[in-house]
């Protein structure tokens, strides 16, 4: 026993030994202190936890200690910081640094690329959570310059490439380090966006709701995979399975991405913090309840130069807003306790980020949120305890300044990284900003001195004249030249206060002494503290916020509506002199003198009170209307890319339309799932959708989806012919029976978004709304669908329909066409404006649609052209804009009549609706005014009255100085079928 004890003890005495005296020709040996203790400093440990005249004990690059009572070891460097503040320094969570961004491959002369090009990974190659920027990263010392003065300490980056991007790596800004030490996190999170790798030029998805339904077939193909269910191997799909315990990141962009980003998660069980876009205000309550935390850019945009009329009518409304609303975001985001970080991401110059943080306190962020927003809620973000914070074994990562962080007057002297210290501004150099009066060769001179640290400059001016004159300070000197035509005078003074004094030699050698003595005095003090204070005027956040928005949501009332003529749409009943009450949303009664205590009532006399227009095919309020990249695309919904915002919702209702379906384009044979609306302006995208929504899905035929309009070098996808398309159906009808099948049977199966659609389908559960034109290929279809056992619901334009209109009865197919459109296509050639009335005589139910922005304001007259095109009556005519179209859709027991117990969507007319001089003076959806033609005169008033304020608010803001950008008029696309 005492022999292993003797044999331990040698081997730790020949350790020590050997490291004593292992050979060095470096030098002689000296032992590096990392022992410090900054004593007599206001130190923030947290944002909410301060210590007044406390120590900070560090030690190898972490903190020991924080206090007012702590032991100093003798061997500590101690820096006194009595007067100066000490806070932990900033963390970005969302950046690129160190990481170069891949360039997009070009497309000229290309053709698609509809495989994927990684082997052994995903079939997608936008899907890429296997890709580790680590083995690119490379320490940009001159960006991290740039962080460091900002007050950053820590990033996290990553690449930012693709739907799915891979993990981030957390960063320490340390110069002086290596990346050995510097990573502090090789996997700090898990990245996503919408936006698709521009390391492939794979074509799917070419939408964000094929961004959306490409994101969770992922997620469901991962589930499979980690089940064991899979015969390959997948390395991206195993390291999504990886890596879903980190930080799940998601760049949304806007508020609508937001919030889409939210959804996607909420389905997979998955918290996104969500990378947002600077307009969360417009939609504070739906972000709200997302529980996602964010990551803010403060990005916010210049003002725009309306100095020259002409070219300020050239800029919208909302973007007028925008300038004057963004600085409020991160407040807004504050008061409604929605927990966020801020970011540098998305800013031209780094610089920008300290003038528009001050910006943003000074729009009401409180400064201790703007502190967290900067320290505890990025580290919490990245999981990470020993950033952020100046906790007992948290990294040394810590500001020293003059004063409160945030105060435009305030030094930043040093940014100390894992121990290390970085000079911003030197310590020892004075602060001389302010007004002097200087006097030298008996001549008085007014001198502003700004600026900070080595940076401090000076405005020299005599009466109101500006002097010609040169600055510097260095090393506690300053030095002064002033040149006056072909004389120069040369000051100089060591500074040991704000009074200066010194020598002056101008260029004759001649010698004097001169003084610049500090201004003290601060005028109309109390008026400038309280300017200080002042939060800028901010105009009213309207739903939507755009021109016609609503500065508060509209509310359900009971209405009367008296003494009017109605078209019921119920088989051609008009109701003269008749009295609709409207109670709950509903249709509560329709008769002669009718009575409601405490209803609104309405003077319907002379006036014709209308079920709602109901639109069958409209490509409105929408943010994306095709998914191009398959052939087949079953798996996306229209639903995912709802617009509220749209304000062609508010010009429908204009025109007296209240419900719509917004149908997929027709880029393929079989399309994406629709979107049936209210249109309930000033609502969220959920609320505009209806409840218990019967499903369509948009098929399409034709010259579209056979690419004959794509151009030469696109067209390679299949189908290139009619035929083809026919086989495209066959194929995945067959497919889909295939699928339901096994579904059926309880074996285990692999959950297909795509398949699932079609399966419905073939179930008579998902109801096929199809663009067609010819005769044979509508034969076609009706043959395909009997084949499995189902019926086509509505062929849509169908404008050969009068060919074969004893076929679609007999089928039970109903059509969906415009009224007198014709010849704008070679497939169109045969159209005929009495299709509709020939349809109608067959027993086909007709319906007339829009498929067009602009018509859907005046469908009312498109239904009047079937008087004139086949003799239609006006009852059956206007039967083609509400109930026909409301049958189409399944809605007809809810909607597009005037019938009690229904939906109160009704319209208001000064006139016969199918005049063309009669207006919707009320549209009323479920109960709710959502346009009042006397409030539309209001609003336009109260449009033209912001915009001269917001005008003269931008005009200021260049008197003052402040940099502009040229006006630029936003062009709204407006979606058709084929809009890519």
């Amino acid at each position: 026993m005492k022999k292993t004890l003797l044999l331990l003890l040698f081997m730790c005495l020949s350790t020590v030994y050997a490291q004593e005296y292992f050979p060095n020709n470096k030098g002689v040996k000296t032992s590096k202190n990392n022992v410090f203790a900054f004593t007599n400093a206001k130190i923030y440990v947290n944002p909410n936890t301060i210590i007044k005249k406390g120590t900070l004990l560090i030690k190898d690059g972490k903190v020991v200690s924080s206090g007012k009572s702590v032991s100093i070891p003798k061997n500590a460097q101690v820096i006194d910081l009595k007067g100066k503040t000490i806070y932990p320094s900033f963390i970005d969570a969302y950046t690129t640094f160190g990481i170069q961004t891949p360039k997009r491959e070009g497309w000229s002369g290309k053709r698609p690329q509809y495989e994927a090009g990684r082997k052994g990974y995903y079939w997608n190659d936008h899907i890429r959570p296997d890709v580790n920027p680590l083995n690119q990263f490379k320490f940009d010392t001159k960006k991290a310059k740039e962080l460091l003065n900002l007050g950053f300490g820590v990033v996290n980056t990553h690449l930012e490439d693709g739907i799915m991007q891979g993990n981030g790596v957390l960063v320490a800004l340390n110069p002086n380090s290596t990346n050995a030490y510097r990573i502090l996190d090789k996997e700090s999170g898990n990245y996503l966006s919408f936006s698709k790798s521009k390391k492939s030029r794979q074509t799917y998805p070419t939408s964000r709701m094929g961004a959306m339904a490409l994101l969770r077939q992922t997620y469901l193909d991962a589930n499979w995979y980690a089940k064991g269910k899979m015969k390959n191997t997948d390395l991206a799909l195993q390291a999504l399975n990886d890596k879903k315990d980190l930080a799940q990141i998601f760049r949304g962009g806007n508020y609508l991405d937001d919030l889409r980003a939210d959804k996607v998660g909420d389905e997979f069980g998955i918290q996104y913090t969500i990378v947002g876009g600077g307009d969360e205000f417009e939609r504070i309550n739906d972000i709200k309840n997302t529980n996602a935390t964010f990551i803010i850019p403060i990005n916010f945009r210049k003002a725009y130069d309306v100095s020259d009329p002409f070219l300020a009518d050239q800029v919208a409304l909302s973007d007028m807003r925008k300038w004057n609303q963004e600085p409020s975001n991160p407040s807004v985001l504050a008061k409604n306790k929605v927990p966020f970080a801020l970011t540098t991401y998305q800013l031209k110059k780094a610089t920008d980020f300290t003038a528009n943080l001050r910006k943003a306190i000074k729009y009401g962020l409180n400064k201790t949120k703007a502190l967290e927003a900067l320290t505890t809620i990025p580290a919490n973000i990245l999981k990470n305890t020993k950033i952020g914070n100046l906790n007992n074994g948290s990294y040394a990562n810590f500001l020293i300044t003059s004063g409160d962080i945030f105060d435009k007057n305030t030094t930043l002297y040093e940014n100390w990284v894992q121990g290390d210290k970085n000079v911003v501004n030197p310590m020892n150099i004075k602060d001389l900003s302010g007004e002097y009066t200087l006097t030298t060769n008996g001549k008085t001179y007014n001198m502003t001195i700004s600026g900070k640290g080595a940076k401090q400059k000076a405005a020299i001016k005599q009466g109101d004249k500006k002097v010609n004159s040169k600055f510097s300070f260095k090393d506690n000197w300053v030095t002064i030249t002033l040149r006056e035509g072909d004389n120069f005078t040369r000051l100089s003074s060591f500074v040991e206060d704000k009074n200066l004094k010194g020598t002056a030699i101008d260029n004759n050698g001649n010698t004097s002494q001169w003084s610049a003595v500090f201004n003290s005095k601060k005028k109309d003090k109390k008026a400038k503290k309280g300017d200080k204070n002042k939060i800028p005027e901010i105009v009213a956040v309207t739903y939507p916020n755009v021109g016609y928005g609503n500065t508060s949501k509209p509310k359900q009332e009971n209405i009367l509506i008296k003494n009017t003529t109605v078209w019921t749409s119920e088989n051609g009943t008009i109701l003269n002199n008749t009295d609709v009450l409207i109670k709950n949303g509903k249709i509560s009664q329709i008769g002669k003198n009718l009575s409601s205590r405490g209803a609104k009532v309405i003077d319907g006399t002379g006036k014709y009170l209308t079920a709602g227009i109901v639109d069958e095919h409209s490509h409105i309020a929408t943010s994306a209307v095709n998914e191009a990249g398959h052939n087949s695309t079953a798996e996306v919904t229209i639903e995912d890319v709802v617009n509220p915002d749209d304000i062609n919702i508010y010009r429908n209702l204009t025109g007296g339309v209240t419900s719509i379906q917004v149908l997929h384009g027709s880029a393929n044979p079989i399309g994406g799932r629709s979107a049936i609306l209210k249109l309930k302006w000033g609502e969220n995208a959920d609320k505009l959708i209806y409840k218990n929504s019967p499903k369509f899905i948009k098929f399409a035929l034709g010259e579209n989806v056979k690419q004959s309009n794509w151009g030469d070098l696109q067209t390679v996808r299949f189908p290139q012919t009619r035929m083809g398309v026919e086989q495209v159906y066959i194929d995945y009808f067959q497919r889909a029976k295939e699928y339901d099948a096994k579904k059926k049977s309880g074996q285990p199966y692999r959950k297909d978004l795509e398949l699932e659609a079609l399966a419905e389908i073939i179930n008579k559960e998902r109801f096929i709304s199809c663009h067609s034109y010819v005769q044979s290929e509508i034969n076609m279809l009706m043959k395909v669908a009997e084949m499995f056992d189902f019926n086509i619901n509505t062929f849509t334009h169908i404008l050969e329909g009068y060919k074969v209109a004893d076929k679609m009865k007999k089928h039970g197919v109903g059509g969906s066409t415009f009224a007198d459109w014709w010849a704008y296509k070679y497939e169109v050639n045969d159209a005929i404006p009495y299709n509709a009335a020939i349809m109608h005589r067959q027993g086909v139910t007709v319906a007339i649609n829009s498929d067009d922005a602009e018509m859907s304001r005046r469908l009312n007259q498109e239904a009047a052209k079937l008087v004139k095109y086949g003799g239609l009556s006006e009852q059956e005519a206007w039967a083609t804009v509400t109930i026909n179209p409301a049958k189409l859709l399944h809605l007809d027991q809810q909607t597009g009549s005037i019938k009690e117990g229904k939906d109160a969507d009704v319209v208001l007319w000064s006139g016969n609706p199918l005049s063309v001089y009669s207006k919707a003076e009320k549209t009323i959806i479920d109960g709710t005014i959502y346009f009042d033609i006397d409030a539309d005169l209001r609003k336009r008033k109260s449009i033209k009255e912001e915009r001269s304020k917001l005008i003269n608010m931008m005009l200021q803001e260049k008197l003052k100085g402040a940099k502009t950008q040229a006006p630029s008029k936003k062009t709204k696309k407006l979606f058709h079928c084929d809009t890519e």
